[in-house]
């Protein structure tokens, strides 16, 4: 039995992947701060007895008596109302957290999975976003904290093999959705699926022609558990994600039919700074390398999310 740590374990996709390493055999500590997590999301975890839950920031040094096989790097916020809370604890997170949980990993002798993400794209030039891709970025725009936090978490990973021979694997998540979202967690899906539940007006930036491409969590924790067990050799990054493609509007007139709302759609007419206006993922390498590929379409990802929003808000 290996003993694995994933940080950001009480967070919505880090839920789910403790969830799953458990049901598979393997020990797990969980370590979250519990400022976008939930102890709610692993209630159901906690009885266990492979399992342990810790509250910890990752900018602070942590340390273990128990050997450590594997680690998950799930610890950052991910939506940009919880990034741009506090910027610069999120740059904190992608870079002080990142080398202490570097240095845990070669303590250790770990290998370690860092949850990268699509942003490091920026927006894009090149559609769809293959990983050679170097991105559109601005490095002083309100976004930065995470995208160019990320990307420095991705250097420090490739630096930290180079010196010291570590394992290291580099996942590059795009659009993910699911159960266990928080409710005001601020990106579409969740925003809409309320909205739409509370019969509200439906917020679309923009004119609602910028487009997403949207992952169901269970394929990608799939995915993230395949990239943690390919050889040494294979570094990544890899994208994760769908490569099916919707435009903001078409997402929210879809959450509208499943609910049966009576929500109508209200476009602010501006859109974000920095904000993308194209995303999807090149899935060529996630295919070849770990012969993954998204199997829950979009209708049935989103069903089950609304059933689970449903709950919330009663």
């Amino acid at each position: 039995m290996r003993t694995i740590l994933v940080t950001g374990g009480a967070g919505f996709i880090g839920s789910h992947l403790c969830e799953k390493l458990l049901e598979t055999g393997e020990r797990v500590l969980c370590l979250d701060n519990l400022f976008t997590g939930s102890r709610e999301n692993i209630t159901h975890l906690e009885n266990h007895p492979q399992f342990q839950f810790i509250e910890h920031d990752i900018i602070e040094p942590f340390f273990t008596d128990d050997h450590i096989d594997q680690i998950y790097n799930l610890a950052c916020p991910a939506s940009p109302v919880h990034y741009q809370h506090n910027p610069v604890r999120t740059i904190k997170a992608n870079t002080l957290g990142m080398i202490n949980m570097l240095g845990l990993a070669r303590a250790h002798g770990a290998r370690i999975l860092q949850a990268s993400t699509s942003e490091v794209y920026g927006d894009p030039l090149e559609h769809p976003q293959k990983e050679s891709y170097r991105g559109n970025v601005s490095c002083t725009g309100p976004r930065a904290c995470y995208d160019e936090g990320k990307r420095c978490a991705e250097a420090l990973c490739f630096d930290y093999h180079r010196m010291h021979g570590m394992e290291i694997k580099v996942v590059r998540i795009f659009n993910t959705y699911g159960p266990r979202m928080a409710l005001r967690d601020g990106r579409v899906v969740s925003n809409f699926i309320v909205q739409a539940l509370k019969n509200e007006p439906i917020t679309i930036d923009g004119n609602g022609s910028q487009t997403r491409s949207f992952c169901y969590v269970d394929d990608l924790v799939n995915g993230l558990m395949q990239m943690m067990q390919t050889p040494a050799s294979e570094h990544g990054p890899i994208n994760l994600g769908n490569p099916n493609e919707f435009t903001i509007k078409e997402l929210a007139e879809k959450i509208i039919a499943l609910t049966g709302s009576s929500s109508t759609l209200n476009y602010t007419g501006a859109f974000r700074e920095d904000d993308p206006m194209q995303r999807c993922p090149d899935i060529a390498r996630a295919c070849e390398v770990l012969e993954w590929k998204p199997e829950v379409e979009l209708e049935e990802g989103l069903k089950k999310t609304i059933e689970y929003f449903k709950k919330k808000i009663s």
